[in-house]
């Protein structure tokens, strides 16, 4: 059993940047893919990136692309989503997955941290 806690999210400006982290334990982190979720109210829960177990391979959705970066650190069982030039669009829970498969981006995921919220102003 694998759990995941998400930090980092908070209030920031437009334009600003936040850096999430979610710490997992409980499983070998290494053999796990990673992904983010967001879910802002009222809408269906989203793909926003996603990263190999190796940490080679990284996808992102359109959304977030040349905005967002998804890395991992296996020596510490944690994975990143660094945020820049965020916009009020952007604000929503963002969630941590693990999912011992391949990365996907249906969010038919294994594991899921219990959120943290992100929110932007304009």
């Amino acid at each position: 059993q694998v759990q995941l806690v998400e930090s980092g999210g908070g209030l920031v400006e437009a334009g600003g940047s936040l850096r999430l982290s979610c710490a997992a334990s409980g499983g070998t982190f290494s053999y796990y893919s990673m992904g983010w979720f967001r879910q802002a109210p009222g809408k269906e829960r989203e793909f926003v990136a996603a990263i190999s177990w190796s940490g080679t391979n990284t996808y992102y959705a359109d959304s977030v692309k040349g905005r967002f970066t998804i890395s991992r650190d296996n020596a510490k069982n944690t994975v990143y989503l660094q945020m820049n030039s965020l916009k009020p669009d952007d604000t929503a829970v963002y969630y941590c997955a693990a999912d011992p498969n391949l990365a996907k981006r249906d969010p038919r995921w294994h594991y899921w941290g219990q959120g943290t919220q992100v929110t932007v102003s304009s």
